[in-house]
């Protein structure tokens, strides 16, 4: 078995690992606030990464597996917990770490910001929401696994529905539209939008409207899972 050495940002010491156990987790975790997509980043607070902005992550623990070491490190380093995360795929270029070969396994989630409260812990000096078009340069690879991530989502995004777990249970077809146009990058015409969401008969329209609105209130709709379940048991192809 081969041996090298890593930098272990759980004790802050360098240790001596087999390589085939060089294997750590990054987390993307997107939110929807006031109309722009963000992404959730830690601020090391110790190690070769000091004081540098990067994916929540770190070591998985020899006796767990890789999807408890993901919801341990995101809990211990945000305060995130109960968080269903898709794993997305293992990123191994050769020098993605400066100090030996490790592999991360690349983990994403979508989140209802105001259901969560964030704080740092652990190896964290600061957790911070970041829009998805200010992020500064990430650590290692963490640039290359965000935009990965990004464009996942993007792909998942036009084929099925959810965008709607960024939202309130209950928004305005504005506000739906301001999403997909954030998490897509492009510029969406309203009439047409509008359109072609109400025809998928998706959204239940509430006998509410918007309050403490400046402007004039709008209709306020929910997402009906039940429907889009029935529908897509015979066989209903979303699409935007």
């Amino acid at each position: 078995m081969i041996f090298k050495k890593f930098f272990d940002e759980e004790s802050g010491k360098i240790i001596e690992s087999s390589v085939m156990n060089a294997i750590t987790i990054d987390c993307v975790i997107f939110g929807f606030d006031k109309g722009s997509l963000k992404v959730l980043l830690i601020e090391h607070a110790e190690g070769i990464s000091k004081g540098k902005w990067a994916l929540p992550g770190g070591w998985i623990k020899e006796e767990e597996s890789i999807d408890h070491a993901a919801q341990r490190l995101l809990k211990e380093l945000t305060g995130l917990s109960n968080i269903y995360l898709e794993q997305l795929k293992a990123f191994g270029e050769p020098d993605r770490f400066p100090l030996g070969r490790v592999i991360t396994i690349g983990y994403y989630a979508l989140i209802k910001i105001d259901d969560f409260d964030i704080k740092a812990g652990f190896t964290a000096s600061d957790v911070k929401w970041y829009n998805i078009k200010d992020v500064p340069e990430l650590i290692y690879d963490h640039n290359t696994i965000l935009n990965y991530s990004l464009k996942h989502l993007r792909n998942r995004v036009k084929q099925a529905p959810i965008g709607f777990n960024l939202l309130p249970k209950k928004f305005t077809l504005l506000e739906l539209m301001q999403l997909y146009e954030e998490i897509l990058g492009i510029e969406l015409d309203k009439s047409n939008f509008r359109r072609k969401i109400l025809r998928m008969k998706l959204l239940q329209v509430l006998d509410e409207k918007q309050k403490d609105v400046s402007h004039r209130a709008a209709k306020l709709y929910r997402f009906d899972y039940d429907i889009y379940k029935k529908l897509t048991q015979k066989g209903f192809n979303f699409e935007v």
